[in-house]
């Protein structure tokens, strides 16, 4: 199930140790190369201590639920020293929301104002792109697809140009099937012809 990417910032983390909320997400972590929320950074009264992590991995995430995010325990919170591949994603410091978002030949169609997240594995499927004042008269918003992404780096998103979308949904229109019709009596041309000439 696809969530919007927004939604699950403020979001209850509930414990089944417990068996209720130990925190709520702060911000999304999310890695450029694949494009996938790989941790929330946590707030709350529990993390104010020194030994408890402030950071809960998706892999850690138990069930994505109406009612929060289900783990284990407060010791699946991690801090960021404590795992070096998380660190270096940290230190890249990417940020999606608000970052420009351009077509391959150079085209501005606007910034990244949300995103859809899918709720078992976190990659993110969809950008929610805000469309430039003049532009946002027709169409406000933009929602690209990951496949349409063709590169990620510090300031911009590139993704295929508009024709290319376009040339695509013609040869889909195009498309004739290959099949044998099973309602079409088999000789239905030729009695047509002989109806008409009878």
């Amino acid at each position: 199930m696809l969530i919007v990417g927004s939604k699950l910032l403020g979001y209850p983390v509930l414990s089944l140790h417990v068996g209720g909320e130990i925190a709520r997400t702060d911000t999304a972590i999310i890695n450029p190369d694949g494009l996938k929320v790989v941790a929330y950074t946590l707030d709350g009264a529990l993390l104010k201590n020194s030994e408890v992590g402030n950071i809960l991995e998706t892999v850690d995430i138990r069930e994505l639920s109406p009612r929060g995010m289900i783990v284990d325990s407060i010791d699946d919170f991690v801090t960021r020293e404590n795992i070096i591949r998380l660190d270096e994603i940290m230190s890249l410091n990417f940020k999606l929301i608000g970052l420009k978002v351009v077509s391959q030949d150079g085209k501005k169609l606007g910034k990244v104002s949300n995103y859809t997240v899918d709720s078992v594995s976190f990659m993110i499927y969809q950008l929610i792109v805000q469309r430039p004042a003049i532009k946002a008269i027709l169409d406000p918003e933009l929602t690209i697809n990951r496949s349409q992404i063709i590169e990620i780096d510090d300031y911009k998103i590139t993704i295929k140009n508009e024709e290319e979308k376009v040339e695509v949904k013609a040869k889909v229109k195009d498309f004739t099937p290959n099949f044998v019709n099973p309602f079409r009596e088999p000789n239905y041309a030729s009695r047509d012809s002989e109806d008409k000439t009878s």
